[in-house]
């Protein structure tokens, strides 16, 4: 069954702008311009992004629609065929080599198998695509899409520079992002989008988890890694290698941020596992720079 999809907002967000939430799973960002609309992502079915549509109508007015993908993870772009052939579908380049990956059709043969809310998704790829970065020019409204890596190879966030809000997408998270991989490259990659929406100075940064559109996200994530990389500095050889590593006094999720209050068993058992990729890919980093010492 979707989650059931609902607008919403946060204190001291510009009314032209609207958190589209499907539940706990994820949330989506709507942007009205002068002379566009705009919607970053598309939710994960195409039913709940017809949800959300209609939710939309009033605010979409006569304007043409604009949509981004932030990135080709399925709860962010499943619900591209809902809009397929009514707008253009504009993502960063990387995401067609996520496509073609046969991973991407793994992902949605093992999710439809397992919920049959997912048999009707398509997989629609961009209309649009760009690298860097590119500037979307509404009148009154200017998006910059950014691209972000780290947590993705093809995360693009969104700069509104009149208002000074960052939507962050995944590459901010509460109360951790997720490192594409575990190797080090990944990490520098997702350290240094952090780095980069940090010096954007922003009022508002908006991801699409954690329900959070505090700046100090973003500081809390840096702290994180950071801490994470002094705390594998200071460990041993031996220790290193210790494949159960992640459940070692010091080293656990907990030990870095606190599990928030009321957080579901299955969504603190997720960001576990995100924290074990990201404490892989802060080990790689450590032997790297041992290695080239």
């Amino acid at each position: 069954m979707n989650p059931s999809v609902e607008l919403c907002s946060y204190p001291e967000l510009d009314d032209r702008i609207v958190i589209v939430r499907a539940g706990d799973e994820v949330d989506s960002v709507f942007v009205r311009t002068e002379r566009f609309n705009v919607l970053i992502d598309t939710l994960g079915t195409p039913e709940q992004c017809l949800t959300a549509l209609d939710l939309l109508g009033e605010q979409m007015n006569a304007r043409p629609l604009i949509v981004i993908n932030s990135h080709m993870d399925w709860d962010h772009f499943w619900g591209n065929a809902a809009i397929a052939g009514r707008a253009p579908i504009i993502a960063h380049a990387a995401t067609l080599d996520r496509l073609r990956d046969p991973s991407a059709r793994e992902v949605l043969r093992d999710k439809a198998s397992q919920e049959p809310r997912f048999r009707n998704v398509d997989l629609i790829g961009p209309d649009i695509t760009f690298s860097g970065s590119m500037t979307l020019n509404g009148g009154d409204l200017t998006l910059e899409l950014i691209h972000t890596p780290g947590h993705t190879p093809d995360h693009v966030a969104v700069w509104i520079p009149e208002l000074r809000i960052c939507l962050a997408v995944d590459a901010v998270e509460y109360p951790i992002p997720e490192v594409w991989g575990k190797n080090a490259g990944d990490l520098r990659s997702i350290r240094s989008s952090l780095e980069r929406i940090r010096d954007l100075d922003a009022r508002l940064v908006i991801p699409a988890h954690g329900r959070t559109h505090s700046p100090s996200a973003v500081d809390d994530n840096l702290a994180y890694f950071q801490a994470l990389a002094d705390r594998v500095g200071s460990l041993s050889e031996s220790q290193l290698a210790d494949p159960q590593l992640g459940g070692s006094s010091g080293l656990r999720l907990e030990d870095f941020v606190p599990i928030p209050d009321g957080m579901p068993s299955d969504v603190a058992a997720f960001y576990r596992n995100c924290h074990e990729t990201n404490l892989g890919a802060t080990v790689q980093a450590h032997i790297e720079k041992l290695k080239f010492a």
